[in-house]
């Protein structure tokens, strides 16, 4: 993780997820995992843009392809041509293709340049993969809902049944989500959790408050990926 859990910490969100459904009969899953996607494809696509550079460049001044064969052949024979010229534009693309093989490996570098949008569609959808295999229908009143966080993106989720959903407008999460965020940026994702799911807990107290036949339908420990 790049902000490593203490067992405090899971305690913490865990412990803020039995107290925030003390009041509803809403159940709430915490998953925090490090990134939603390995963007190996968006590598891919600058790495492709910066092989089209070189040939751009060539295109626009051929003779700088002449330098490289002028300095192996001490600058005697004839003029390069064709072929040699085409040999040299080949090893070129080749070794910036490799340092951009090299300089992707860093995941952060991947996600800085992968578009917000991109990135927000793929946390996104991990969440809602998620919800559905741990929440969605988990719970006999559709009450479930889901506070996923994926750290390297700095963005979090919030997915929630069916039930609630239909009552709850967007909107009103986002002051979980701001307190959420705003720990995460700090270094504090275990905060952020447990702030955000007292939030949650109280909005969806507001439609589906406690009962007496309300069960613990869904496990309260944080889950980490």
């Amino acid at each position: 993780m790049g902000f490593p859990l203490s067992a405090a910490d899971r305690d913490s969100v865990g412990a803020a997820v039995t107290a925030a459904e003390a009041g509803t009969d809403g159940e709430i899953l915490t998953i925090i995992a490090q990134r939603s996607d390995e963007y190996h494809d968006v590598a891919m696509i600058w790495a492709a843009l910066a092989v089209l550079l070189v040939v751009a460049l060539v295109a626009v001044d051929p003779a700088m392809l002449d330098a490289p064969i002028a300095w192996v052949t001490g600058g005697w024979g004839e003029a390069p041509g064709m072929a040699a010229r085409l040999i040299v534009l080949l090893i070129a693309q080749g070794v910036v293709l490799g340092l951009m093989i090299l300089l992707f490996r860093l995941a952060r570098l991947r996600i800085a340049l992968t578009p917000r949008g991109v990135r927000h569609a793929r946390v996104r959808g991990r969440a809602i993969r998620y919800f559905k295999v741990g929440a969605e229908r988990r719970t006999v009143a559709r009450v479930g809902v889901l506070l996923y966080l994926s750290i390297d993106e700095r963005l979090a989720e919030i997915v929630a049944d069916e039930a609630i959903h239909t009552r709850v407008p967007d909107e009103r999460w986002g002051d979980a989500m701001v307190a959420l965020i705003d720990q995460v940026r700090a270094g504090r994702p275990a905060d952020g959790m447990a702030a955000a799911v007292g939030a949650i807990g109280a909005i969806i107290a507001e439609h589906f408050p406690k009962t007496a036949a309300d069960v613990n339908e869904l496990p309260d420990r944080l889950i980490e990926l």
